[in-house]
């Protein structure tokens, strides 16, 4: 008996020496390794994306005559307001293809609250500020009088407004601290702010395209391309085709300068082709409703260049469904960071579109599943393009122009240790673009 109660002791013992030293090894080889349970909890849970913090934009307090008062002297100078009035701020923005620099003054205007999901926020002391936008209204100004200089005392002018606001700048501390690299200017229609483009060129510039940009005042490497706002209304009904009985549409002005005469040329060839649609039309109430049922019972919508390489008409077609054909060799196009507009546009090359039968043959071998594809991938991207979407356009330029900043430090620091000299050769800040020759087409 006492021999098994001593085995039994032993046999103890070693039980618990097993597990001692068991745990000790655990303890020192492994002190972090996880519970069956942290394993489980970890592969159920989703990877998360990194969380980037705000970029901190100070909204410049421009005075009326900027802002507000411009769209006073546009209804003045078009609507025939007779008298000033007391409250500027309580007058409409007019619809136009620019009113990007209104949904922007106004965005930031809104309470942060009312901004979910935006990339950057709005701070009221400029010296916390990583970015400054100046919001004036220099699209809308320059179309007050239809884009004519006038005479000194003879009425309102875009270049003294021009002139005005470049002095406003150059008084500000923070435009002198780095020389307006740090600040954002609306500059949208292609000859908005032309009079003092040499003037704000270090500046962020929101702009349709690079058409009147000289390479050393405008690039993608510190602009951003934005979308102009579409005019027709957009496409309420499913993906099909059954209800779109034209072939090609287009409806716009016929004579344009520079890369746009290409549109005279397409009315000559395509004018007489039975299944096509297209007409010379300016902007006019009429006629916009003319051209949205045109392109809401069209396949393919044509989207030639205008004086300037891009055209309103583009962003028109994707919120339509019309699949954009674009003869514009040298566009340029926004959020291409995410968006790739070969799934849902056609490009062709301008001297192949204007050989007699080219374009309608092409189009009319595309089949109904393709258009269809076409039509499924722009209902998946027309937000981008809809500045009245919560998640549309607005979200997309602030995104593009928060992801300007790491250059602006760089250049900005760059700049203030460089020694002052004299250089003929282009400042590394603003790169030439599309200097190959390539053109992509069908």
């Amino acid at each position: 008996m006492a021999r098994k109660s001593s085995l039994l002791k032993r046999a103890a013992i070693a039980v618990v020496s097993v597990i001692a030293i068991y745990v000790i090894l655990n303890a020192s080889v492994s002190p972090s390794l996880p519970s069956s349970s942290d394993l489980i909890r970890e592969e159920d849970e989703q990877p998360r994306a990194p969380i980037h913090p705000k970029v901190k934009v100070y909204m410049y307090d421009l005075p009326n005559r900027f802002t507000h008062g411009i769209i006073e002297q546009h209804a003045i100078v078009r609507n025939g307001l007779k008298n000033p009035i007391d409250d500027v701020t309580t007058l409409k923005y007019p619809g136009h293809q620019h009113m990007h620099e209104w949904y922007l003054f106004s965005d930031l205007n809104r309470p942060e609250a009312d901004r979910p999901g935006s990339p950057i926020t709005r701070v009221s002391d400029p010296a916390d500020a990583d970015l400054f936008y100046v919001p004036v209204f220099s699209s809308l100004s320059l179309i007050v009088n239809a884009g004519r200089p006038v005479d000194p005392g003879s009425g309102y002018s875009d270049e003294k407004m021009q002139e005005e606001l470049m002095d406003w700048l150059e008084s500000q501390e923070w435009w002198r601290r780095n020389k307006g690299r740090d600040h954002v200017i609306p500059a949208g229609d292609p000859n908005a702010l032309y009079r003092i483009l040499d003037r704000v060129k270090n500046a962020v510039l929101l702009v349709a395209d690079f058409g009147r940009l000289r390479p050393d005042q405008g690039s993608f490497v510190k602009d951003v391309v934005i979308p102009y706002s579409h005019r027709v209304n957009l496409f309420a009904g499913e993906i099909g085709v059954e209800a779109r009985s034209t072939l090609l549409f287009f409806m716009g002005n016929r004579y344009r300068k520079d890369g746009g005469k290409v549109r005279d040329l397409l009315f000559q060839v395509l004018e007489k082709e039975e299944d096509v649609t297209i007409k010379h039309g300016t902007q006019s109430r009429e006629n916009r409703r003319a051209a949205t049922k045109g392109m809401h019972t069209s396949k393919f919508c044509l989207n030639p260049a205008g004086d300037t390489p891009s055209a309103c008409r583009l962003f028109d077609s994707i919120v339509s469904l019309c699949v954009p054909v674009i003869v514009s060799d040298s566009i340029e196009l926004p959020f291409e960071d995410v968006i790739d507009y070969r799934k849902f546009s056609i490009f062709v090359e301008a001297g192949v579109a204007l050989e007699p039968g080219f374009l309608v043959g092409m189009l009319r071998r595309i089949g109904t599943e393709k258009v269809l594809e076409y039509q499924r991938e722009m209902k998946q991207v027309r937000r981008y393009f809809d500045y009245d979407n919560p998640n549309g356009a607005v979200k997309e330029i602030w995104r593009q122009v928060s992801q300007k900043l790491p250059l602006i430090k760089l250049m900005s620091n760059r700049e203030k240790r460089l020694v002052l000299r004299n250089s003929t050769e282009p400042d590394c800040s603003c790169l030439c673009t599309n200097q190959t020759g390539l053109v992509t087409s069908v």
